[in-house]
């Protein structure tokens, strides 16, 4: 059966990581300004997925985490980093010395990282753009192409579709079905389940279709663009989920202190990826108690009338 015509599409994330995910796929993950998807990274390391092309925007974790575990060959991404928390040390160990392996690196900006993806929704081959004219990408990355508009004869820059094979996209709330809200920014989740051959929804939490339908505005991804939806609170952890939890800057901060060195690297990936089993096991490290204070600080702030 067409895994986007179930009715209920549950499963866990090992299972929906297993069964959508292959060894040479192209990967896009949803978030940005925090919802970065941690847990997703976490399980896909701990499968030994390899030789992944990852395309995104601006992909923290699962950017830096995925190249310093060695399980991508390509990224066509605009900028690979931890914001305010720190530098993005595997990334720079694999573009600068190729450790663990040589990556292939295919720079955008964000914006036309998010055309990409436009371009994969609307079922589009490109979208063209001004923005690149004023950069030496066009230089540096032979995929951008330039022409001359035939309307206007101007300049404009070419950037291609994005179809990633595999999309994980993370949510606030979903039905079993795989309708998928979210509350704040969405960043391209919308067009990322769009542009993708099969689409994994992660949630905090699993909702009815009923109350999906209250608010249908919020719905970013209709149930027939999506083939699993796994309920995974914490998803995001040390990054907020707006509306759910705050940002744990001090564990990241500590986090990508060890990150410095390689040896801290796989040190870290051991304990806190591998010997837990799960992220069950790694929530139970971080603490449930630290983990509601998250929520309580968040709920100061934030409040949602659904």
């Amino acid at each position: 059966m067409n895994s986007k015509k179930k009715t209920d599409k549950r499963m866990t994330l090992k299972e929906a990581i297993a069964t959508f995910l292959k060894d040479g796929d192209t990967i896009s993950f949803s978030g940005m300004g925090g919802a970065q998807c941690v847990a997703q990274t976490h399980e896909i390391i701990r499968q030994g997925k390899k030789d992944l092309t990852l395309i995104g925007d601006s992909p923290c974790e699962a950017g830096d985490m995925l190249v310093g575990a060695g399980v991508l060959k390509r990224m066509e991404i605009a900028w690979c980093s931890y914001a305010v928390a720190g530098l993005a040390y595997n990334f720079r160990r694999a573009i600068e010395q190729e450790i663990p392996n040589r990556v292939e690196l295919v720079e955008y900006s964000n914006f036309t990282i998010g055309l990409r993806f436009l371009a994969g929704a609307l079922n589009l081959p490109f979208m063209a753009t001004k923005s690149l004219l004023g950069s030496d990408l066009p230089k540096y990355n032979a995929s951008i192409k330039t022409m001359d508009d035939p309307y206007t004869g101007e300049k404009v820059a070419l950037v291609p579709a994005a179809k990633p094979d595999v999309a994980i996209v993370h949510v606030s709330r979903s039905d079993k079905r795989g309708n998928a809200q979210t509350f704040g920014f969405s960043s391209n989740s919308e067009n990322l389940v769009r542009a993708a051959k099969y689409v994994i929804v992660t949630c905090e939490e699993i909702v009815s279709t009923d109350e999906v339908r209250r608010c249908p505005n919020l719905t970013i991804a209709p149930e027939y663009a999506v083939d699993a939806v796994v309920e995974l609170p914490f998803a995001c952890h040390p990054w907020n989920m707006p509306y759910a939890y705050a940002y744990d800057i001090p564990f990241h901060m500590q986090q990508l202190a060890v990150f410095k060195t390689r040896e801290g690297y796989l040190k870290w990936l051991e304990e806190w990826c591998f010997s837990v089993g799960d992220w069950n096991g790694y929530l139970k490290k971080v603490g449930w108690d630290r983990l509601e204070r998250l929520r309580k600080v968040e709920k100061r702030f934030t409040h949602v009338n659904y």
